[in-house]
C-alpha cells in the first residue's frame, strides 16, 4: 500500500483537483432521523431512485411513530422506486422500533449506537455521522472502496473492512472532506468501467499502473 508522504500526496492532489467537492449545506440542519432512513433507502439504488423514495415516504411520515403507524402496503409502494423495498421496508419498521425502545426515539450520535440499529450498516452509520452531526469521519460507498484499493490507499474485501483500513491511514486534514474527494474521483475518472486511467492525475503514485 501507499506510504504516509504518497497518501498526504494523493489527497492534496485531490483537493486540488476538485475544488467543487464541498460537504452540502441544509438550511436549518438536517434532520437525523430523515438521514439514516435516506441512508438506508439508498442501498443498491440510484441517487435519483432513492430521493423519489424518500420523498414519498417522508410526505407520510417522517418520524419513527409515524412510520410504525403507517400499513406495510403504504410503506412498499412509497420507497418501491429504491428497489428492494420489502426487505427495506421491514428493516425500516425494525429500525424505528428499536429507536424508540433502546434510544428514546433518538438518533444516537456515535457508530456503535448507530450500527446497533437494524439495517444500519458501518457506511450508513459513517455517512449520519460525517454528513448529519459533523463528526470528522470518512465514509466509505462503493466509488471511495474501489479507488482505496486500486491505488493502495487502503485495503479491504469489504467497504467495512476498507472503511477500517482508511481510518487509520487517512491524515486528519482530509477527514471532513475526504469522503467526497476519493467519491468524486471514483465517479470521474477511477470508474468501474473503462476507468480513464490515462488521465488520472495519480497515475503515477497508483500501485494497480505501477504492477502493469
Amino acid at each position: 500500500m501507499l506510504d504516509a508522504p504518497e497518501i498526504l500526496e494523493m489527497m492534496t492532489r485531490l483537493r486540488a483537483a476538485y475544488p467543487d467537492a464541498r460537504l452540502p449545506r441544509s438550511k436549518g440542519g438536517r434532520d437525523p432521523f430523515r438521514s439514516v432512513v435516506s441512508c438506508m433507502l439508498s442501498a443498491q439504488s440510484l441517487d435519483r431512485n432513492t430521493a423519489a423514495a424518500s420523498k414519498a415516504l417522508f410526505a407520510l411520515a417522517d418520524t419513527p411513530e409515524g412510520i410504525l403507524a403507517l400499513e406495510d402496503a403504504q410503506i412498499v409502494a412509497a420507497i418501491k422506486p429504491c428497489g428492494l423495498y420489502n426487505v427495506k421496508a421491514r428493516n425500516l419498521r425494525k429500525m424505528c422500533r428499536a429507536m424508540l425502545d433502546e434510544h428514546g426515539g433518538t438518533v444516537p450520535r456515535d457508530r456503535k449506537g448507530l450500527m446497533s440499529l437494524p439495517g444500519v450498516g458501518r457506511k450508513c452509520a459513517d455517512i449520519v455521522l460525517s454528513f448529519t452531526f459533523g463528526e470528522a469521519v470518512v465514509a466509505v460507498d462503493t466509488h471511495v472502496h474501489r479507488v482505496c484499493n486500486r491505488t493502495g490507499l487502503a485495503q479491504g474485501r469489504t467497504e467495512a473492512q476498507t472503511a477500517a483500513s482508511l481510518e487509520d491511514r487517512i491524515p486528519d486534514a482530509f477527514r471532513r472532506d475526504g469522503h467526497l474527494l476519493i467519491l468524486t474521483h471514483g465517479k470521474r475518472v477511477c470508474r468501474a468501467r473503462s476507468p480513464r486511467c490515462d488521465e488520472c492525475i495519480l497515475a503515477d503514485l497508483c500501485e494497480t499502473l505501477r504492477e502493469t
